[in-house]
């Protein structure tokens, strides 16, 4: 265990040198120059903060620490001895929340999970009554990101004849969202009594759920000319704020075969600028994939093929029961669940991956 805790600092020491020549090349006038360089190293700065900082706080407890233990080992005043004895407990239980934050800092995904996400919901099995289900959800997430302060943009969208959403793609903005959202990636299933059956018999139906990190223009190099762009009158939300004239976009990058579109905006320009952040998102996803094809796409680990037998999450309806079956997380508030609050599932998920991301470091 003290030898993993070395290699640990060690990589975070490794950080500080990494850090120095960020501040370095920050400062350089030819990079100055380079708006694409300058965000890039920018976003390389904050993060290795995220590590630094707290080094530099832990660096400064363990000189404590050691302050202590010398007095401890060379005074016999009892007073003394209560006092740094005090001190010393205080001190390790700062320690140990600093050796935690550092390694949280550490982990691959630390970076990812503070951006922007895409969000893709589509009806799988079940039919009509998946669609609806799909109705449900979207407005799950979106009072979700209500209630945290983030934006809720729906892009792009296809209507079932009931008024379901075959699929329905978002962009969610604002602080931490990929991280919180990306656990709900996968295979939703309801079990309900829909609205399209008259016997009253329970169905079961399932809701497929993709989220990717937003990707910056720096991450995701686009040559123009693989694209083909076609505009088209867009349908509006819900029959309202019908667009007559060809505002919608859809874009095809034709070397991967990926096709975006995006039509909630006003105008040709908004809605391009839109649909080129789901084409990042999906081609950064793309590209991972070529580069080793031995990993399976992670939208196809996330969400497979809409299967019933794939879910990771259960909504049951008769019971009032949400039911997570990656952390056997069961709770019987479905109704509020429903209306956005799943920060405890978020939550209890967070701290299952941080379990499993990492052995215990003391």
């Amino acid at each position: 265990m003290a030898e993993n805790l070395s290699l640990f600092l060690q990589k975070a020491e490794e950080c500080r040198v990494a850090y120095e020549k960020v501040i370095k090349s920050l400062q350089d006038p030819e990079v100055i120059k380079d708006r694409k360089k300058i965000i890039e190293l920018s976003q390389e700065k904050k993060s290795l903060e995220n590590i630094i900082l707290p080094l530099n706080e832990y660096n400064n407890v363990m000189a404590k620490i050691k302050e202590d233990e010398k007095i401890l080992s060379e005074t016999e005043d009892e007073e003394m001895i209560t006092l740094a004895e005090e001190e010393l407990r205080e001190l390790k239980n700062q320690k140990k929340k600093l050796v935690s934050k550092i390694r949280d800092a550490l982990l691959p995904e630390a970076l990812e999970d503070k951006k922007n996400a895409v969000l893709e919901i589509r009806a799988g099995t079940g039919g009509e009554e998946a669609a609806l289900f799909a109705v449900d959800l979207l407005r799950m997430y979106t009072r979700y990101a209500e209630s945290q302060g983030w934006k809720f943009e729906v892009v792009d969208f296809s209507k079932s004849g009931m008024n379901g959403y075959r699929e329905v793609i978002s962009l969610v903005s604002g602080g931490n969202v990929y991280g919180s959202l990306k656990f709900e990636s996968g295979v939703h299933r309801v079990q309900r009594i829909p609205v399209t059956e008259s016997g009253g018999r329970i169905h079961t139906s399932a809701v497929s759920v993709a989220v990717l990190p937003e990707r910056e223009e720096v991450e995701v190099e686009i040559n123009p000319e693989d694209l083909d762009t076609d505009f088209y009158s867009a349908s509006g939300p819900g029959g309202q704020h019908v667009n007559k004239a060809s505002s919608a976009v859809r874009i095809e990058h034709r070397p991967s075969g990926i096709i975006v579109a995006c039509q909630d905006e006003r105008s040709q320009h908004q809605n391009r600028e839109k649909a080129m952040r789901l084409l990042r998102a999906k081609l950064f996803e793309y590209e991972q994939e070529k580069a080793d094809r031995e990993i399976r796409s992670k939208r196809k680990k996330m969400v497979g093929s809409g299967d019933r037998s794939e879910k990771i999450r259960t909504y049951n309806f008769p019971q009032n029961r949400i039911t997570d079956h990656r952390i056997n997380y069961t709770k019987y508030n479905l109704d509020s669940f429903l209306d956005g609050k799943i920060g405890d599932l978020v939550e209890s998920l967070r701290a299952s991956q941080k379990d499993e991301s990492h052995d215990e470091i003391t």
